[in-house]
């Protein structure tokens, strides 16, 4: 499987609010951060739940807190599944 995001590329979150579960906390959504490393490949946890697998991709991403939360000035990294993420 190929990794479609590289370490140091800038990304940009999805800002679907689905109807069912996800990973992709509301705070995340369709904020800018950047691709610090890979966590393997694992089932989409969103239709894991609805007993689908489908694995892809997760991405360590960072983001500022700024970003996030609008002040601070540390970071936050999250582990996100490719499909949350696309090009900034």
């Amino acid at each position: 499987m190929s990794e479609r995001f590289r370490t140091g590329d800038r990304v940009r979150t999805s800002t679907v609010d689905p109807d069912h579960h996800t990973r992709l906390p509301h705070y995340a959504r369709g904020r800018v951060g950047t691709v610090v490393g890979r966590d393997g490949v694992h089932p989409l946890a969103d239709l894991s739940a609805q007993g689908v697998q489908q694995p892809q991709q997760v991405y360590h991403v960072r983001f500022s807190a700024r970003e996030l939360f609008g002040h601070g000035d540390h970071s936050v990294t999250l582990s996100l599944w490719e499909d949350y993420l696309g090009d900034e």
